[in-house]
Formats: C-alpha cells, sequence, structure tokens
C-alpha cells in the first residue's frame, strides 16, 4: 500500500465517523450541582447541622464522642434561634434525635461531665442517667437483634403455610 492510498483510507475513515458522530442522538446537557433538584434530608439532620457548625464542642462531628448535654440545653439553644436560622420545633427535634442513639447513650457514664453549648462543664451525670442509658442501649440493641432475625424466622413459616395450600387445592 503507497502513501496516496494510506492517506486516501485514513480521509474515508475520519468521514465515516464524522457521519457516524452526526448521526448518534446528542446526550441531555447535565445540570450543574446547583441546578440539580435538591435532596429531601432528614428533618433532624437539618436541625442538627447549625448546632454543630455554631457549638461544635457541645454537638461534636463523627467521629468524634457525642458528650453528655447540660440539662436544659433546650433553654439555651432556644435563645439562639435566630442564630441557628431554626423554629423551635426544629431544635427541639434536632436536640431529642441527637441525645437518642447508641453514640450518645455510650457517652452516659456515671460522673461524666455534663457539658454547656461552649463546651464548658455544667454538672455531671448521676448513676441514675447512667442506668437509664445503659438501660436504653440495651433495649435498642435487642429490638434490632429481633428485627434482624424476624425476616428469618417468617420464612419457614411462610414456606410451611405454602405447602399447606398447594395440598389444599384440587389437582
Amino acid at each position: 500500500m503507497g502513501f496516496e492510498q494510506l492517506a486516501e483510507l485514513r480521509d474515508r475513515l475520519r468521514a465515516e465517523k464524522e457521519q457516524a458522530k452526526a448521526e448518534r442522538p446528542k446526550p441531555a446537557p447535565r445540570k450543574s450541582p446547583s441546578q440539580a433538584t435538591p435532596r429531601r434530608q432528614d428533618p433532624a439532620v437539618e436541625a442538627i447541622w447549625p448546632l454543630q457548625k455554631h457549638f461544635p464542642l457541645a454537638f461534636p462531628v463523627n467521629p468524634a464522642p457525642k458528650v453528655p448535654l447540660k440539662e436544659g440545653i433546650f433553654k439555651d439553644a432556644e435563645q439562639h434561634l435566630e442564630l441557628l436560622g431554626l423554629t423551635r420545633e426544629q431544635l427541639k427535634l434536632g436536640i431529642a434525635t441527637w441525645c437518642k442513639g447508641t453514640r450518645y447513650w455510650a457517652c452516659m457514664v456515671e460522673n461524666a461531665p455534663r457539658l454547656d453549648l461552649n463546651g464548658q462543664a455544667a454538672g455531671s451525670v448521676t448513676a441514675a442517667q447512667a442506668l437509664h442509658a445503659k438501660q436504653q442501649a440495651a433495649r435498642h440493641f435487642n429490638q434490632a437483634r429481633r428485627n434482624r432475625a424476624k425476616p428469618k424466622a417468617a420464612a419457614p413459616e411462610a414456606a410451611a403455610a405454602a405447602a399447606v395450600s398447594t395440598e389444599q387445592t384440587p389437582g
């Protein structure tokens, strides 16, 4: 094959490639993240973010362990609603959600200091409060274990019920 033939082949292949490219449907333009429809976030999470931003010592970001909060922290935080950009109900939901769960219950040990919004000690966890947190964690663990076991236990019962129903149908 000579140079002229190679040049002709090259030109023909380019033309075919451009023609195929022109025939292909163009993909829809991608939306930038700012144009994309916003995902619906959990309202509790939306309420916790401003707390973490403005009061990082009282509301540390994961993986830092949570700290026991001062009793009456809601009343203290309520005075900062405008700064936080939250309603009273959102604040209540955020703090209630923050104080539930294994990370919070794990920090509730006897004599652990309770912190105010600025991270200053304001009391300590009593033995009764520590016991209550331990019970909550155990209750949560047991409930989660029961929920995991339900689908497995239901499968043999469903199979037995299906077998019984097929035996009763006239053939």
